[in-house]
């Protein structure tokens, strides 16, 4: 893809944030204007994450035009709204490929470019890392910079607050900028508060107001009052004194898409000792319309066309994992009131916008809280409740220490619905769900099950939900295959796999494919090819070690197959069986290889790794050769 930079004429002249500082300032509004529309057009023709990054448009600008980067730390959270920094940064011309196999990373990554100080793409872990830099930077003495930028929804994690108070406790020099695109504070937003902000961040009120603290400082009945009157004044311009109380000096909140505004009074921030917090109000999807109406539905966007109000509808497909999960949420409901759905912030992500709708009163967003998700789903467990965490792979790593101490080893009745499980794509190696697998196979009193499809998925969802213990029901991103539903009141026997196909070859050369999961379609061409024998095996933990005692028994090589790592993965269970049982048998274990899995479609990854049907044959062949 091809872009006229002749569209973009201060733009086109930045190859790097030392050029955007060799610009007047007064261009820098031109330059956002610039930088708006690139973003648009780029992203438009190529898909990705948008409209968290037409909200950082002037505070891109502001931070590289006042900061030193790369020498000054720059940090994004979770990076969504990183797009602008990545043009600003050197990737202007290969911001088509992001997302792409072989093209940019979805998100700021160390690898990429010097400008990309943390590699991120989970929530809330901009504060911790810069304060760990800001700490590094006062031993090396050269005056380096550190600041973090974090949404107000990241700001909702427990371990952005473990940071900040953290960070107020050892006073170190920071700025850490609250991007809020949320909360309804216009009324604080305008000239006034913009000059206040200033002027509050200037050296003389600092000065002042230091100087002042210094001298009440042994005269404590006045000190108190003075504590208050500044409190008093500042809460008439301000929300609170939340982050004062934290040990931060809080300036704010500004309009976040004024970039003069925000480069004065950076510049004034940029030299104050001890931790900062800069608060700004930004829109989510700044400068298009449609994205500033409907920022969720344009956070991440495929190909469209700028001038139709509507993103384009893919074609009518098969319904997604999700979807399947939360039509069995809304039928289970209706059943059994008891059940309580929760989610650490992936409402739509993780198929329950209906389910929310009907069932208020059953449902919880706890916000981007996998810790908190967990241990409260035991809390309502302990209280006679059936709670259900959706949740996707990549985050129920947060989670992990919560599972093991406060709901397996208590033995508690909360079903895990594990989305986006296995290769995820385009995300990259933060959101793959390689280890899901690996990490619970460990856990004592869990069950563990893969869905081959569907109907499957439901029957486990089913299972699972009456099950007197935890469960987990592990599914992948992407669609089903158009199998019917079951009931809601089926259910299938604990650890019990099922026969596909009865293979053909001669002895000596018996080959049985054991499929964990929703690889099940490429396991069976790869079956019939060999005229192999393919079973379903559907439970991780307990496994059909019956099943594995007969298909022993009568072949000469067992082949694993699951989309997970196969480091301690289904395949590594299914060997340490064969093992303690002392059987002599060759096994092949295909799965996800030990290294993290870069981004691009699900089926680039999986041909990449030799995990479609192909590669499965050809390591195979290979193994039995």
């Amino acid at each position: 893809m091809t872009t006229n930079l002749a569209d973009y004429p201060l733009l086109a002249q930045i190859n790097s944030p030392k050029d955007l500082r060799n610009i007047a300032q007064e261009q820098l509004p031109r330059i956002s204007n610039e930088l708006r529309n690139y973003l648009l057009n780029s992203v438009s023709k190529s898909s990705g994450h948008f409209a968290s990054g037409l909200g950082t448009i002037e505070l891109t600008v502001a931070l590289h035009y006042v900061y030193n980067t790369p020498f000054d730390h720059l940090i994004w959270d979770v990076g969504h709204q990183a797009y602008p920094h990545k043009i600003l940064t050197g990737r202007r011309d290969q911001l088509h490929t992001i997302r792409q196999k072989n093209g940019l990373h979805p998100f700021p990554w160390r690898e990429e470019s010097e400008y990309d100080t943390l590699s991120v793409g989970h929530s809330s872990t901009s504060i911790s890392a810069a304060l760990g830099l800001a700490v590094a930077a006062e031993k090396e003495g050269h005056n380096r910079k550190t600041v973090a930028v974090i949404g107000d929804g990241a700001m909702t994690a427990g371990m952005a607050f473990e940071a900040l108070n953290h960070a107020g406790d050892i006073r170190k020099d920071m700025l850490v900028i609250l991007n809020d695109n949320e909360m309804s504070i216009s009324e604080n937003v305008g000239a006034l508060n913009n000059h206040l902000a200033k002027m509050l961040s200037g050296s003389l009120y600092t000065g002042l107001r230091e100087g002042s603290k210094r001298i009440l400082n042994n005269l404590p009945p006045i000190k108190e009052l003075a504590s208050r009157a500044e409190e008093h004044l500042k809460g008439m311009v301000v929300p609170s004194t939340f982050f004062e109380e934290l040990g931060f000096n809080y300036i704010g909140p500004i309009d976040g898409h004024d970039v003069n505004g925000l480069v004065e009074t950076i510049k004034n921030m940029r030299n104050l000792k001890g931790p900062q917090l800069l608060h700004i109000a930004t829109k989510k999807g700044k400068g298009y319309h449609a994205a500033e109406q409907d920022p969720i539905k344009y956070h991440a966007v495929p190909k469209f066309n700028p001038s139709d109000a509507n993103l384009p509808k893919s074609k009518p497909a098969l319904p997604t994992y999700s979807q399947i999960f939360g039509d069995w949420l809304c039928k289970m409901a209706t059943v059994d009131k008891d059940l309580v759905a929760i989610t650490p912030a992936m409402r739509e992500g993780s198929g329950m916008v209906e389910f929310s709708q009907r069932f208020p009163e059953q449902y919880y967003d706890v916000a981007i809280a996998e810790q908190h998700a967990v241990t409260y789903a035991a809390g309502l467990a302990i209280g006679g409740q059936n709670p259900v965490v959706a949740i996707y792979s990549s985050f129920l790593q947060r989670g992990y220490d919560q599972l093991i101490h406060d709901v397996a080893i208590q033995n508690l009745p909360v079903l895990f619905a594990v989305d986006r499980a296995g290769i995820v794509g385009a995300d990259g190696a933060t959101h793959q769900g390689s280890f899901d697998l690996s990490f619970l196979r460990c856990i004592p009193n869990m069950t563990i099950m893969a869905p081959a499809n569907e109907r499957e998925c439901q029957l486990m969802l089913n299972t699972g939900h009456k099950l007197s213990s935890p469960a987990v029901v592990r599914y992948p991103r992407g669609n089903g295959t158009g199998e019917a539903l079951p009931s809601i009141n089926d259910t299938i026997e604990i650890g019990k796999g099922r026969a596909i196909l009865q293979g053909k070859a001669q002895v000596g050369n018996k080959i049985a494919l054991l499929n964990f999961g929703t690889m099940l379609g490429e396991a069976t061409k790869a079956a019939t090819a060999l005229e192999a024998t393919l079973v379903d095996m559907r439970f991780i933990k307990p496994l059909d070690t019956q099943l594995i005692d007969e298909i022993a028994a009568s072949h000469d090589f067992i082949v694993t197959i699951e989309d997970n790592a196969i480091a301690g993965g289904a395949g590594s269970g299914v060997n340490e069986y064969i093992l303690a049982q002392g059987k002599a048998i060759k096994v092949l274990n295909i799965g996800i290889p030990d290294q993290f899995v870069k981004h691009g479609t699900q089926e680039e990854v999986h041909q990449e790794l030799q995990l479609d049907s192909s590669g499965i044959i050809a390591k195979v062949n290979k193994f039995i050769s």
